[in-house]
C-alpha cells in the first residue's frame, strides 16, 4: 500500500455540485466517514466510473472537521461483481451501514465485516441468511448486540418455550404462550448460532432483525428495500 493511503469502500454518493460528490466511506480501523470528493478536469469522467460501491479503494483524505476532504483515490484488489439479487443486497448492506453507523466514531472493526460480508455475498447461496448474519453482527459492533443466550432474569433460553422481546430488558418468557406471537426458544437459540438454514427461523429472524433495526432507521425507510419488491 502507498504511504497515506487507507483501505475503504464507498457506500454512498451524492452530487452536490457539477464536479463535487459528498461520499461515505467505511475506512479500515477508522469506521464511517463523510467527504467531499471534487472530481473535474481530464480525469473526471475516468474517476467517476472508478469510484463505485463494492470497489476496494485506497484512499487518502485530509482535513481537521467532521467532513473531510479526498485527495486521492486508487482502486485496490479486484472482487467477484455483484449481480442479480446479490448486487440488491449489497445496495441493502451498504445503505443499512451508512445509516446506523455513527460518522467519525473509532469502530476499527467496522471495515473488517464488511469487507468479510461483501465477499462472503459473492459467494452466497442464501440471501437471506447472509444478510441476517450480517445484520445481527453489525449491530453487535455497535454496542446493540443482543444476548441470545438467556432471558432477563439469566435464566437459559428453554428451546421449547415462547418468548417476547423487550428492548429495555431482553427476554421475557410468556408464562401463557399465544400461537403467532413471540419467538420460540428454538429459533432463538438457532439465531445464537447464525443459524438460518430453515425456512421459519429465517422468516424469524427477519421480523426480529427490523423490530430491533427499527429504533436506529426512525421513520424513513430504507430505499433498498424497494428493489426486492420490485422484483
Amino acid at each position: 500500500m502507498n504511504a497515506g493511503f487507507e483501505r475503504a469502500f464507498l457506500l454512498h454518493r451524492r452530487a452536490i455540485s457539477d464536479s463535487q460528490w459528498l461520499v461515505d466511506f467505511v475506512v479500515e480501523n477508522r469506521g464511517l466517514m463523510r467527504m467531499i470528493a471534487r472530481l473535474s478536469g481530464k480525469q473526471a469522467i475516468k474517476h467517476k466510473a472508478q469510484l463505485q460501491p463494492f470497489q476496494a479503494l485506497l484512499i487518502r483524505y485530509q482535513g481537521n472537521g467532521e467532513l473531510k476532504y479526498l485527495q486521492h483515490f486508487e482502486l485496490d484488489t479486484a472482487l467477484e461483481p455483484l449481480r442479480g439479487d446479490k448486487l440488491y443486497c449489497g445496495f441493502y448492506m451498504n445503505e443499512l451501514a451508512a445509516r446506523i453507523i455513527p460518522i467519525n466514531e473509532p469502530l476499527e472493526q467496522i471495515f473488517s465485516l464488511y469487507s468479510l460480508h461483501l465477499q462472503e455475498l459473492a459467494g452466497a447461496k442464501d440471501l437471506g441468511a447472509s444478510l441476517r448474519c450480517y445484520e445481527l453482527q453489525l449491530l453487535e459492533s455497535l454496542g446493540y448486540g443482543v444476548n441470545f443466550d438467556s432471558d432477563y432474569q439469566g435464566d437459559a433460553i428453554d428451546a421449547k418455550g415462547q418468548y417476547d422481546y423487550y428492548p429495555e430488558q431482553g427476554w421475557v418468557r410468556q408464562a401463557q404462550p399465544v400461537q403467532g406471537y413471540g419467538f420460540s426458544g428454538a429459533h432463538i437459540l438457532a439465531f445464537a448460532r447464525y443459524d438460518f438454514s430453515e425456512p421459519q427461523i429465517q422468516r424469524a429472524a427477519k421480523h426480529f432483525c427490523r423490530y430491533i433495526l427499527k429504533p436506529l432507521l426512525g421513520n424513513k425507510p430504507l430505499k433498498s428495500r424497494e428493489l426486492f419488491k420490485s422484483r
